[in-house]
């Protein structure tokens, strides 16, 4: 562990002492002045390796995961529930086992920030880990709609507070070359998850009881993700905001290599000191200078939700037996387009920017939602009809 004891009196006298931030920056501002008089600028030493921290990033990804299998895994098998649970026929209540998830992964979301920063990212992974292996278990072993539906509140608490961490987690422990990469496989891992839920739904038609073994299998993801996440590091950034800096030092030389974490320590040192300074109350977000950007990024989301893409992931199969279609094959495409589209983006994240890809993604929505909409037209023949839908459902 790199420390600076002898060179800087007492700044990291212990492994667990907190310091403030701004005696680490001008500690390391002195140390590198020193440094250059007697070396000279000092060499580049280039980027951290990206293989230290992408073992750390696939574990956060996880949630991610969970999110895309829990948001689908009814898709396939709603029907058998219903069936096996006397509730067949029903629309309300199968309604009710997809929005209860929804509804308990809102009350999730509303407090995935403040857990984030109370007991810090490993341990929040850890608490939305607990509701999904509760939730999951319940809504395996139920035998009536009561308690699938109080399966499903568990499990959506759990995926309300996991991604959201899943992300801000990611875009700290991320050298900051391939932090749009690793980004983008938080959005990889949902895809991974749905397309997972649905080749796993498939034999619950045929088989009695099947789905139950699909609610079980979600388990062992979300108990790897509250285990592994004990050897991951702590986000750097949390823990210099709470005065941890030795151990941010610590996490940094696990993530980055011993020979970055001293300007990665005086970049989140500035950071943190800038966020201290720069401190926004919340009627700013609101209505004050930062509300347009807050307005522009939560508007990204709704629109996204007004396409109705959530409604494909979980009610495509009975639309595609409505329409004659062969539904297995019909999800397993879907699953298929949805993380093609991922992985695409992945790809020309870091080389397009953010910007051109959202603009590029929202036109192709547009048309696949006007596809989707001329489709039921009386001047459309019904052969054409049923490429239509489909081809703008997989477009979505």
């Amino acid at each position: 562990m790199f420390t600076m004891r002898g060179r800087h009196g007492d700044i990291a006298s212990s492994r667990y002492k907190r310091v403030p931030s701004s005696d680490f920056i001008d500690a390391y501002d002195k140390e590198e002045s020193s440094e250059h008089l007697l070396k000279g600028t000092g060499k580049d030493i280039g980027h951290p390796s990206w293989r230290r921290s992408l073992v750390h990033v696939l574990v956060a990804t996880l949630s991610s995961f969970l999110f895309g299998y829990h948001i689908s895994v009814v898709n396939e098998t709603l029907e058998s529930i219903s069936l096996d649970l006397s509730f067949s026929g029903n629309t309300m209540a199968e309604g009710l086992v997809v929005s209860t998830c929804l509804g308990g992964a809102f009350i999730g979301s509303m407090f995935s920030g403040w857990i984030a920063d109370g007991v810090g990212r490993r341990r929040a992974f850890q608490l939305c880990a607990l509701p999904m292996i509760i939730g999951a278990s319940i809504s395996a072993t139920t035998k009536d709609l009561k308690g699938m539906l109080l399966g499903r509140f568990f499990v959506g608490t759990g995926i309300g507070i996991g991604p959201p961490v899943a992300a801000l987690y990611v875009s700290e422990v991320s050298p900051a070359h391939v932090r749009g990469t690793y980004g983008s496989l938080t959005q990889i891992s949902t895809g991974l998850g749905i397309m997972g839920s649905l080749f796993i739904g498939i034999p619950a038609k045929e088989t009695l009881g099947w789905w139950r073994i699909c609610f079980w299998v979600s388990a062992v993801p979300a108990a790897a993700l509250a285990l592994f996440m004990e050897f991951c590091a702590e986000s750097p950034h949390w823990l210099l905001k709470r005065g941890r800096s030795a151990e941010a030092e610590t996490a940094l030389e696990k993530l980055l290599g011993g020979s970055h974490v001293k300007f990665a320590m005086v970049e989140l040192s500035k950071s943190d000191r800038g966020d201290e300074a720069d401190k926004v109350k919340l009627s700013e977000l609101l209505y004050g200078r930062h509300f347009r950007v807050v307005f522009i990024g939560s508007a990204l989301f709704v629109l996204q939700q007004l396409s109705g893409i959530n409604a494909v992931f979980y009610f495509s199969s009975t639309v595609f037996k409505n329409a004659g279609v062969p539904s297995k094959s019909a999800n397993i495409c879907i699953g298929i387009f949805n993380l093609s589209g991922s992985v695409i983006a992945t790809l020309l994240m870091d080389k397009l920017g953010r910007k051109l890809l959202l603009i590029g993604s929202f036109s192709g929505m547009a048309v696949s939602m006007g596809l989707q909409a001329i489709a039921p037209s009386p001047f459309v023949p019904r052969t054409a009809a049923l490429y239509l839908s489909v081809g703008g459902m997989l477009m979505l």
